[in-house]
């Protein structure tokens, strides 16, 4: 039995000897938490090494919040949780302006480059308080162990809070520590004001003072007011720029509104078609004041009831439209409904006629949408009546028109076909029905205005085609004139019935006191010399007319020259100089004519053609010409009777006729001078003139003695006007819409054209763009070139892109120009900021560019500047201003700021303190023992403070 129990004692023994050696520790060896410390030394040895500039090209991630802060981030793991740290640091060596975009710690702590570890969780914070000073320490002792200077912080509590805790190394004798927490409401009405921010700060350092307003402490003092405009404040748009503001305000009516509002483009070209958004939507006004020394709360108090406008700098921020930049058509405007009409373009090639269009029954109408409604009659009729409503005077078609305009072969803006295109733009959408019912509709209406002899609107009478216009706009213009021919014609049957009835009624009173046919002839001459002063001088060839036929002594010689000839001379303009007829010493005179007939392009390229087939020669032009040379000839033989072939030749092509060495120097100009000259005139014509069966010579035969004035027009006004109608009525839809696209083009980019943006290069320079872009775009549509598999209309929808582009800009233009018309140069430095922000969004830039990024710009305004964004700060109304409660100072025309920022500082020298004398270091410089920063207003308080502390 004692050996068994000796044996068991034994077992025991053994056994608490390895139990022993099992739970050995082992301090040589590292603890999690050391390996946590290790690991974020490591990764901060590395960044120290690496430097901002390799960290960059590692691919450093850039900071959106701000142009100059770039970060890196690294895992790391403690335990059963992984952290994130992330290291901030700045490129340039300066320390940002606080009126820069600095991050929220560098701003709240003053620091520059930092570090920022949390967890990864739903939070992103340390509700711990603990763990986060653990954390905290860590980090610290890492930083230590690489003898870097780095703050570190750590985020804590809700993250709504933003509040934060952290711990700065500066070397072997000072730390700073840092704190920041948010009030989000129900703030101490002692915190509203500045006096009791100044009190809370002093309370940090001076713990034994109960009452600091008694006390004199040198507190610097740094700070930056923001306040912002009404939001839709349009009230008095135009009278920013004026003094009397208040008195205009004071003219409405109280307790009515404003029953004069305006919306702000009202007075805008566009402002016709559409109204746009407003691309600034107000402005940010920081006004900041520099440092300062405040020794009592009194100081304080004061400076809470100061001027903004005693502030050093004032800076302005303009706050855009969300999305401006944007391209995806989300904005109504000319771009958008020219997308529209280019995809009719695209759907008008499925029919041959307009009017399969119209009706769904039609066949050709089988892959029309269901959305392409029609608008209802009373749209109709009101469009149409804007369209032909009488003006009675006409518009000036060249008023306002770009130096490019006329490259673009489509109609004048104010011209009634352009006035057609732009209505088209917004009737039912633009959508291929609406504008066949239109189109239709249109033209029924040019035929009523035909029919009635009225005239059309928005056409000028002015008896010219302009050629460098579309095809229709030249069939308008040239059935215009059409019209005022048959008017004509209708009033001269009109006066030839009234003066014939007048006459034979005139006839029995005569036949009692004279002779009745002397009273009849009198009409009748009045009638000729009424029907010859239609026909003006500005009808003849350049060849054929002298500037000196008109002149007061053409009319003495001619008058003093008669002969028996000359009571038979009919329509004569008057002698062309000392001209003589051949076979008769009288004077050669220069006819009445008519005006060659007017033609449109098509008739011109017919003609061409023509000629392309038959071969150009002499006779077979005569015979394209042979109406208005049978014209000519009659009229001159009618004023100049005995004439011959001869005489003709030297009055309407003197190239045909030869003259002799003898009157190679032509004849004299001077009239008087010509009595004396020797005749008959010695000369033969040319030989393609003298060649037998000259078609010329054939015509002058067969010519009558008729003056233009009893000659059949050679413009038949009711053939020229029923085959201008048969034109516009049977059309193909693609012809129509290649010319309204054209014209539509046009005259959306004349319209935006005569807006007023002052001087901005960058806005001339960009229409010049446009206006070049659109005619070489356009080109294709201008000689039928296109077709529905045509690359064309994709270069036709980026166009429509890049007119949305340059609108957007002018827009924004506008908006700046009216409101600093008084002080240009902020207008123009925004616009010109935005204008290359912009600039990679259309194309033209660097491609790498972050078009995500928002617009910010601070502009410094000078002293003269002040007065004028003063006033766009209006005195709110009641209806704007009776939920607010003005809880703080420094108010700018009854407005607070939205938000105060401060920044109170304590400067000490380290020489006065006991650790100073120990140290190696010179400490000599004063040091900021102390800085709180707040941001916020009367709801809302944020505090961060640093204070540096001797260990």
């Amino acid at each position: 039995m004692a050996s068994s129990s000796k044996a068991n004692l034994a077992e025991q023994d053994e056994g608490e000897e390895a139990d022993e050696i099992e739970h050995f520790n082992d301090f040589t060896l590292a603890s999690s938490w050391e390996r946590f410390i290790s690991e974020i030394e490591a990764t901060c040895r590395q960044w120290l090494a690496d430097g901002p500039k390799r960290l960059l090209e590692m691919g450093a991630v850039h900071l959106d919040s701000s142009d100059n802060i770039y970060k890196v981030k690294s895992e790391l793991k403690n335990a059963a949780k992984i952290y994130s740290m992330e290291y901030y640091f700045e490129i340039s060596g300066k320390i940002a302006d606080w009126n820069c975009t600095l991050h929220d710690l560098q701003l709240c702590f003053g620091v520059k480059e930092f570090l920022v570890i949390s967890p990864q969780s739903a939070s992103g914070v340390v509700l711990d308080a603990p763990e986060a000073t653990k954390l905290l320490s860590a980090v610290s002792i890492a930083l230590a162990n690489c003898s870097s200077l780095w703050p570190a912080f750590v985020p804590v509590h809700d993250p709504s809070r933003k509040a934060f805790i952290g711990i700065q190394n500066m070397g072997t004798i000072f730390t700073r520590r840092f704190e920041a927490d948010r009030i989000g409401s129900q703030v101490p009405i002692k915190f509203m004001h500045l006096e009791g921010l100044y009190e809370l700060f002093v309370s940090k350092f001076a713990y034994c003072m109960s009452d600091h307003s008694m006390h004199l402490f040198r507190v610097h003092l740094l700070m930056k007011l923001t306040y912002q405009t009404l939001s839709n404040d349009e009230d008095n748009y135009d009278d920013i720029q004026e003094a009397d503001t208040e008195n205009a305000e004071s003219e409405t009516s109280p307790g009515c509104g404003n029953p004069n509002r305006k919306h702000w483009d009202d007075d805008c070209p566009w402002n016709e078609w559409y109204s746009a958004e407003d691309p600034v939507m107000g402005f940010d006004l920081v006004v900041t004041w520099l440092e300062k020394v405040v020794e009592s709360s009194l100081e304080m108090a004061e400076m809470e009831n100061a001027s903004p406008h005693e502030a050093e700098k004032w800076i302005l921020a303009p706050n855009l439209y969300p999305n401006l930049d944007s391209s995806k058509g989300d904005r109504i405007g000319f771009a958008s409904q020219l997308h529209l009409l280019v995809n009719a373009l695209e759907m008008s090639f499925e029919s041959p006629f307009i009017e399969d269009f119209v009706s769904v029954e039609n066949p050709g109408s089988d892959n029309l949408e269901s959305t392409m409604v029609i608008p209802p009659p009373t749209v109709l009729d009101r469009v149409l009546k804007d369209l032909f409503l009488e003006d009675p005077q006409l518009p000036d078609f060249a008023k306002d028109e770009h130096k490019s305009s006329r490259a673009i072969k489509g109609a004048p803006v104010e011209s009634l076909f352009a006035q057609f295109c732009l209505h088209s733009l917004w009737f039912g959408n633009c959508n291929i029905r609406a504008i066949a019912v239109l189109w239709i509709e249109f033209v029924q209406e040019i035929r009523w205005h035909w029919e009635e002899s009225q005239p059309l609107p928005k056409i000028p009478a002015n008896g010219s085609i302009d050629l460098a216009t579309c095809l229709i706009n030249q069939k308008l213009q040239m059935l215009a004139i059409c019209i005022g021919k048959k008017r004509e014609l209708n009033e001269e049957f009109e006066d030839c019935i009234g003066t014939k009835d007048d006459a034979s009624a005139n006839m029995e009173e005569v036949n009692k006191v004279g002779d009745e046919s002397s009273s009849f002839h009198a009409r009748s001459q009045a009638f000729d010399e009424k029907r010859d002063s239609l026909l003006t001088p500005e009808g003849f060839n350049g060849s054929k007319t002298v500037e000196s036929k008109f002149s007061a002594n053409a009319q003495d010689v001619h008058s003093a020259d008669k002969s028996t000839l000359d009571s038979i001379r009919r329509g004569s303009a008057g002698p062309v100089g000392s001209m003589k007829l051949l076979k008769l010493c009288q004077s050669l005179h220069a006819p009445f004519t008519q005006s060659a007939p007017l033609m449109t392009e098509d008739m011109h390229e017919e003609r061409l053609r023509a000629i392309e087939t038959f071969g150009f020669s002499f006779n077979f032009s005569a015979q394209l010409e042979r109406e208005t040379l049978s014209s000519d000839m009659s009229a001159f033989k009618a004023a100049n009777p005995g004439a011959v072939f001869e005489d003709f030749i030297r009055w309407y092509s003197p190239r045909d006729w030869e003259n002799d060495e003898s009157e190679a120097k032509g004849p004299s100009t001077d009239l008087t001078e010509g009595m004396n000259v020797d005749w008959p005139p010695q000369g033969r014509l040319s030989r393609r003139m003298s060649e037998s069966g000259n078609f010329w010579r054939k015509i002058w035969d067969e010519a009558p003695i008729l003056p233009a004035s009893e000659q059949k027009p050679l413009l038949d006004p009711n053939l020229e006007g029923q085959k201008i109608l048969h034109y516009l009525e049977t059309m193909q839809p693609h012809q129509l819409l290649e010319q309204m696209v054209c014209s539509a083009f046009r005259a959306s980019a004349d319209t935006l054209n005569q807006t007023n943006y002052g001087s901005l290069k960058e806005m001339d320079t960009k229409m010049d763009q446009l206006y070049l872009t659109m005619a070489s775009t356009l080109r294709p549509l201008q000689v039928n070139l296109l077709s529905n598999t045509s690359d064309t209309i994709e270069d036709l929808q980026r166009l429509c892109v890049v007119f949305e582009h340059v609108e957007k800009l002018l827009i924004l233009a506008a908006s700046l120009h009216r409101r600093f018309r008084q002080v240009p140069r902020i207008s123009e430095a925004i616009f010109s900021n935005y204008y290359n922000f912009y600039l990679p969004t259309m194309g033209i830039g660097l491609a790498d560019v972050d078009t995500q990024k928002e617009f910010d710009m601070k502009l410094q305004l000078s002293q003269n500047e002040r007065q004028v964004v003063s006033n766009m700060f209006t005195p709110p109304t009641a209806n704007q201003s009776w939920r607010k409660v003005l809880s703080m100072g420094n108010h700018l025309n009854g407005h607070e700021p939205i938000l105060r920022e401060i920044i109170f500082s304590m400067h000490d020298n380290a020489s006065d303190n006991h650790y100073a004398s120990s140290s190696h270091r010179d400490y000599q410089q004063d040091t900021e023992t102390y800085r709180m920063y707040t941001c916020g207003t009367s709801n809302d308080l944020r505090v961060a403070l640093s204070i540096i502390s001797y260990d």
